[in-house]
């Protein structure tokens, strides 16, 4: 490539979008397919990631490619497809995300094409995958199969992509818009995090939806606002594409880093950015149902065999170490779904998977397949709730590795400190949040410290994160703990807790149940100070 151009204004990529849609950016990846990675325009780069394009650290000739994905639904067809393209293009690659969809690694410019091509005879795309754009919409893994649901998200997710897709009156955003479509009320599709979140909901015996927005992650996190409003079901697309229409309009596009819709909403507040919204949709909404609510906490996953509404048949789901796979295992669990359930697989927001509609009589045996592939379907509950950003490996804001590193720390920790109930443990290589560090009862973020004249990878420990009715982040205790140390810190403190712990208490609230001062001593293993009295 080219010798970086000297960056003008502080939000150079606003420079960038006024001379150049970001969807016009795929002519110039075919030119340099034929011409090289050595031609490639810088600017044009940063416009790869409409396309799903992420150049791989260290910058030398290799791309991250992410696809989307919406609901997380693939049928065997297709997930054999991206199995294939690991294999043939990525070194057997592949890394679920928190977004339910797949990443391939190690591409070059020359093959992008032939995997456009390779996408599309799937019906498959990689158009806003990434960029200034609507994201994947994310749904519930379970959607249309529990029987405590409220409505049927799928219709909505499918209507609400195809509204938002390809589409260039919204392709210029201020920053990333991410939109979740629940149809329960469980927190699954984590709608606290989203710019925009539909969560079902019940009003006068008719099911809709419950709308959040302005939640966002990065290193500075917001929870998303209720907007006190009852969407009618006919009326999610349109209110959708209206928000997503505000955003482009009202956004900041100054920095960047403010450029988030949930700055937005912090500075106008629920109230007003309720009217504009109205103003826009040209009707007013109706309020909220009084009733609605939501549970204290929320699990990212339903790890394991789960019954469906539909008589005689379950969903499984699979916890993915660290969501790392290969192109192998997802051509397996292709074929185990065709040949044991109904050919569909689901991607989930804990970078994991499940199958659904298994006749009950196939579990046995689909479980045993899924086992000889390299899957644990009786997993620890640590496994289940370990959660990474891509890391040092390839991304070029890390500073710490976190696949890898991540996964021995589990089993190390499931040797010295088993655990009986679930434990989310989030590892990030950066401050960013891509691992989601701020959601978990344990969050480790990615830095460095000196150790003597050294200086090594390290990770700050969060503790008490989590989403639901009570939703709060993770509160950071010790900084800069050398990563070699982290376990040890670890072991200390989930000992702590299987030892003091109330009835029903789980780690989240025994965590909010002490100060930092004496979460950071059991951390240590120093003496804890008494509470204050207030």
């Amino acid at each position: 490539m080219s010798d970086e151009k000297k960056r003008g204004p502080v939000n150079h990529v606003e420079e960038i979008k006024k001379r150049k849609d970001g969807l016009d950016v795929l002519n110039d990846i075919l030119r340099y397919s034929k011409e090289g990675f050595d031609a490639i325009d810088p600017d044009d780069a940063d416009l790869f990631k409409w396309y799903g394009l992420y150049q791989q650290r260290p910058k030398d000739g290799y791309f991250m490619m992410r696809v989307r994905v919406p609901g997380g639904i693939l049928t065997s067809k297709q997930l054999r497809k991206l199995g294939e393209i690991a294999n043939t293009y990525g070194r057997g690659l592949a890394d679920l995300t928190t977004r339910q969809t797949l990443q391939f690694h190690w591409l070059t410019i020359e093959n992008v094409p032939a995997i456009f091509d390779e996408l599309a005879s799937v019906d498959m795309s990689t158009v806003g995958a990434c960029g200034d754009i609507p994201r994947n919409v994310v749904g519930c893994g379970t959607a249309g199969l529990d029987k405590d649901e409220i409505i049927d998200p799928r219709p909505y997710i499918k209507a609400v992509n195809e509204a938002l897709f390809n589409n260039r009156e919204l392709s210029n955003l201020p920053r990333k818009f991410k939109i979740s479509i629940s149809g329960c009320n469980r927190g699954l599709t984590q709608p606290e995090i989203n710019c925009v979140g539909f969560v079902g909901a019940l009003k006068d015996g008719e099911a809709g939806f419950d709308l959040r927005v302005g939640g966002g992650l990065s290193t500075q996190p917001y929870i998303a606002q209720r907007l006190e409003v009852f969407v009618p079901a006919d009326k999610v697309v349109d209110v959708a594409v209206r928000i997503a229409e505000l955003f482009r309009d009202c956004g900041y596009r100054e920095r960047r880093s403010h450029a988030r819709l949930k700055y937005l909403v912090a500075d106008w507040g629920v109230e007003k950015f309720r009217k504009e919204l109205e103003d826009r949709l040209g009707y007013a909404l109706p309020d909220a149902a009084p009733d609605f609510s939501e549970p204290r906490d929320m699990r990212i996953d339903q790890i394991g065999v789960h019954p469906q509404k539909q008589e005689g048949l379950s969903y499984l789901a699979v916890s993915v170490v660290v969501g790392r796979t290969n192109g192998g295992q997802l051509i397996g669990v292709a074929e185990l779904a065709k040949k044991y359930a109904d050919s569909e697989i689901r991607l989930t927001t804990g970078q994991n998977f499940l199958i659904p509609n298994i006749p009950n009589g196939n579990l046995e045996a689909l479980q045993a397949g899924l086992e000889e592939i390299g899957f644990n379907t009786n997993p620890s509950e640590l496994q289940k709730g370990a959660v990474t950003c891509t890391g040092i490996q390839f991304c070029n804001l890390a500073i710490a590795e976190t696949k890898d590193y991540t996964a021995q720390l589990i089993r190390d920790l499931e040797q010295e400190v088993p655990l009986d109930e679930p434990l989310r443990i989030h590892v990030n290589g950066c401050p960013n949040s891509c691992g989601q560090h701020h959601i978990a009862e344990i969050g480790l973020v990615g830095g460095q410290t000196k150790v003597g004249n050294e200086r090594v990878e390290a990770f700050s420990i969060c503790l008490g994160g989590g989403l639901g009715g009570e939703a709060t982040f993770a509160d950071p205790v010790l900084r800069r703990i050398p990563s070699g140390e982290v376990k040890d810190h670890l072991v200390r403190i989930l000992k702590a807790y299987k030892e003091q712990r109330q009835d029903g208490e789980n780690f989240r609230w025994f965590c909010k149940r002490h100060t930092r001062e004496q979460l950071a001593a059991m951390l240590q293993g120093d003496e804890v100070p008494a509470a204050v009295e207030a």
